[in-house]
């Protein structure tokens, strides 16, 4: 860290220390590295946050995706007096038009974005400890507007004290499946459609080697990833929609972490694959914490098999695959889809805050909050929907 970035550190510690909350100081790193220390140890059982913010994910990202799009990590950590971390915010700063912009580290591949808290201060956390860390990363002077994005308002049993801030809907909804422990198959899956499925896959069981399994080894990883990359950008454009893989990075940042362990050992993305001795037929990929899975991309054969749902039917296998483990929540991602909805009946409320730091910040902050809510309101009303969707077609 340079010297202008420790002052400037140390200055907003001292005036974070002269106002009320727990927080006495407040640290905004550049680095990674220096970051590492204190971003694991909050990673561990007496903290929450989910596994998109763990740091063997961002990290990288930010190396692959980040750096590439001049993006300047911005880690925001709190302490007490005693000089205990409280939380961390991963962020990265960049410049959008002119504004300094301080987002969640992740970009679109984070389904949910949360600050790591110290579980405890989580649940005691006033508006005078946010308006603390609001004032401290105000007088960076490079960030006009933080645009924290996909938030959820609770993370297992710990609230989320973001939620104190100014906030509006996100754009999508998250739905979600609730699973009990102990409760049989058919109530997170009803048996008609366990039926249905069963029948679709009868169909896929009279190939030659036909399996399900969880990728372990990296031979078998680095396999399921090359056929993705190749065959996810051609159903995307069958689908006359852009190829989520083109932008620098994204493929060297998804091989990596796939392929990297946790310190527990685990995957930092688990992929799930339908196969037979001849082809892939579908793969489905996601982060597990040993409570939730959450997916976070996948595709399908193009051949003629992809007319028996392999999708469908691979969901069903790692529905259960988890609940076996005792997890008690699955999402399929942000988004509307109809295969969702299928399997996710509830809904996880999540949520947007877009605070102004500077006057410039104020119009930013305003002109956002404006776009999501348009959109927000187009995803929710089927007829401006299908409006958008044709014009959406008819441009392309």
């Amino acid at each position: 860290m340079t010297m202008a970035a420790a002052l400037e550190n140390r200055t907003a510690e001292l005036a974070a220390q002269s106002r009320p909350g727990r927080i006495a100081g407040v640290e905004i790193l550049h680095d990674l590295a220096a970051a590492e220390g204190v971003w694991r140890r909050l990673e561990t059982q007496r903290y929450g946050s989910t596994p998109y913010q763990h740091f063997d994910f961002l990290s990288r990202w930010q190396r692959e995706v980040g750096e590439r799009a001049n993006l300047l990590p911005f880690i925001v950590i709190g302490y007490d007096a005693d000089r205990r971390p409280l939380l961390l915010l991963p962020l990265a700063l960049g410049r959008s038009h002119g504004v300094g912009v301080a987002r969640f580290m992740g970009g679109r591949h984070t389904t949910f974005n949360m600050a790591l808290w110290d579980r405890d201060f989580a649940a005691a956390a006033s508006a005078g400890d946010l308006a603390t860390l609001e004032a401290a990363i105000g007088r960076h002077s490079a960030v006009d507007v933080l645009a924290l994005t996909q938030q959820p308002r609770r993370w297992r049993d710990l609230p989320n004290p973001m939620a104190m801030l100014p906030n509006q809907p996100s754009i999508n909804d998250c739905p979600v499946l609730i699973m009990a422990p102990g409760e049989p198959p058919t109530a997170r899956i009803s048996h008609s459609f366990r039926r249905r499925l069963r029948a679709k896959e009868r169909k896929l069981q009279a190939l030659a080697g036909y399996r399900y399994h969880l990728a372990t080894g990296e031979a078998d990883i680095e396999r399921l990833l090359d056929w993705l990359f190749r065959v996810k950008p051609q159903r995307m454009a069958s689908q006359r929609l852009p190829d989520v893989f083109r932008e620098p990075g994204i493929a060297d940042f998804l091989r990596s972490a796939c392929l990297a362990t946790g310190p527990g050992g685990s995957r930092v993305i688990d992929l799930h694959a339908l196969e037979s001795d001849d082809e892939i037929i579908a793969m489905f990929a996601g982060v597990a914490d040993g409570h939730r899975f959450s997916m976070m991309f996948n595709t399908y054969t193009m051949s003629e098999h992809a007319r028996y749902s392999p999708g469908l039917v691979l969901v069903r296998h790692i529905v259960d695959h988890y609940a076996a483990r005792g997890f008690r929540v699955l999402d399929l991602g942000i988004g509307s889809d109809r295969y969702k909805r299928q399997f996710c009946k509830s809904d996880e409320p999540i949520f947007d805050c877009f605070i102004p730091l500077t006057a410039r910040g104020k119009l930013a902050a305003a002109a956002m909050s404006r776009f999501n809510r348009t959109k927000h309101a187009v995803k929710h009303n089927a007829a401006l929907l299908q409006l958008a969707q044709r014009l959406r077609g008819t441009l392309r």
